[in-house]
C-alpha cells in the first residue's frame, strides 16, 4: 500500500528516539502526529520539522492522565480521518538498586512505560479495528530480554513492554493489526544524559550501593561512547515494521554475536548466551 499521508502517532517526541523516529517518517511521506508532554517542547519538534522537511504535526499528550490520552486521540483521528500507526515510545528511566528506590518512583515508571503505553493502544484500536489494518510498533529494549546491575525497575517495565507486545500481537491480528516490538541495544540519546533518572537513594553516599553503582554508571557511560547504534537505526527499524507486508515480532538492532564489548561489559555472558539462542529475536536490523 502507499504511505504517502498515511496518519501515524509517535509518542515521546521531545527527544531522543522519539523526535528521530518522528522526522524519518515524517520526512518519508507519512503524516506524523508527534506527542509531548510539556507545552514547551513543542517548539523543539517544530524547529526539528522544518530543518527535516517532515509532515509533523505536535500533539501535547500526558501519558499518565487518562483525559489527555482520550482527547489527544480523538483530536488526531478527527483531523486525519483514522490511524494507521501507532509507535509506543514514551517512557522515562529510573536507575537505582532496589534498596534504594522509593514507591513513588516506581509509581511513576510503570504509570508511563506500562499503563501509559496500555491507554494510548487502547484507545487507538477501536479505530484500526474498524478500519481493519494498523501496526503498533512498541520501541522496548534490549533491557527487556535481559536485565542488569542497578535497572531492576528499569528492565522490570520493559520486560512488561515484552508480554504486552507479545499477547497483543495474538489478540488483535485477525482484524488485520499487527504488533512489533523493536529492541535497541546501547543508543547514544539524552536517555543518558539530562533524562538519566537516577533514584534519589542511588546518589545517596550513605547508600550500601553507593560505590559499586557508580563503577557501574561509568561502565555505562564507556558503553555509550563505544556503541556503532544510533537513533536513526532504530527509526529505521521502526520504518520497516509499519511497512514491510509481514513484519516480524521483533526487531534488534544488533544481533548478540556483534554486539561485543558495549553490552559484554553490561550483561553477563550467560544472558547473553540465552540471548542468542532465543527464539522470539526474529530479526536484526
Amino acid at each position: 500500500m502507499p504511505f504517502d499521508g498515511t496518519p501515524v502517532l509517535v509518542t515521546g517526541c521531545s527527544t531522543g528516539l522519539g523526535l528521530e523516529t518522528a522526522m524519518y517518517l515524517g520526512a518519508r511521506g507519512f503524516q506524523v502526529f508527534a506527542t509531548v508532554r510539556k507545552p514547551g517542547d513543542e517548539d523543539i519538534v517544530q524547529v526539528a520539522a522544518r530543518d527535516h522537511g517532515a509532515r509533523v504535526k505536535v500533539v501535547q499528550l500526558d501519558l499518565t492522565r487518562a483525559d489527555s490520552i482520550a482527547r489527544s486521540i480523538h483530536d488526531i483521528v478527527d483531523q486525519a480521518g483514522g490511524l494507521y500507526g501507532l509507535i509506543n515510545n514514551a517512557g522515562i528511566a529510573l536507575r537505582g538498586c532496589v534498596e534504594d528506590l522509593t514507591n513513588a518512583e516506581l509509581r511513576l515508571l510503570f504509570e508511563t512505560n506500562v499503563i501509559g503505553t496500555f491507554g494510548v493502544t487502547r484507545a487507538v484500536l477501536p479505530y484500526m479495528r474498524r478500519a481493519r489494518r494498523g501496526r503498533i510498533v512498541t520501541i522496548s529494549s534490549v533491557g527487556g530480554r535481559i536485565a542488569t546491575f542497578g535497572l531492576s525497575a528499569y528492565c522490570a517495565s520493559k520486560f512488561a513492554l515484552e508480554g504486552f507486545g507479545e499477547a497483543l500481537a495474538l489478540e488483535v491480528e485477525s482484524f488485520g493489526i499487527r504488533s512489533v516490538l523493536i529492541e535497541p541495544g546501547i543508543v547514544h540519546t539524552s536517555r543518558w544524559d539530562i533524562n538519566r533518572g537516577n533514584a534519589v537513594g542511588a546518589l545517596d553516599p550513605r547508600s550500601a550501593y553507593a560505590e559499586i553503582f557508580r563503577r557501574h554508571e561509568a561502565v555505562a557511560d564507556a558503553a555509550v561512547e563505544r556503541s556503532r547504534t544510533r537513533p536513526s537505526d532504530v527509526a529505521r527499524a521502526v520504518h520497516r515494521a509499519l511497512t514491510v507486508p509481514n513484519p516480524a515480532m521483533r526487531y534488534v538492532q544488533q544481533c548478540a554475536t556483534s554486539w561485543g564489548a558495549p553490552l559484554i561489559s553490561l550483561f553477563c555472558c550467560g544472558a547473553i548466551c540465552r540471548m542468542r539462542s532465543s527464539k522470539g529475536c526474529t530479526s536484526v536490523v
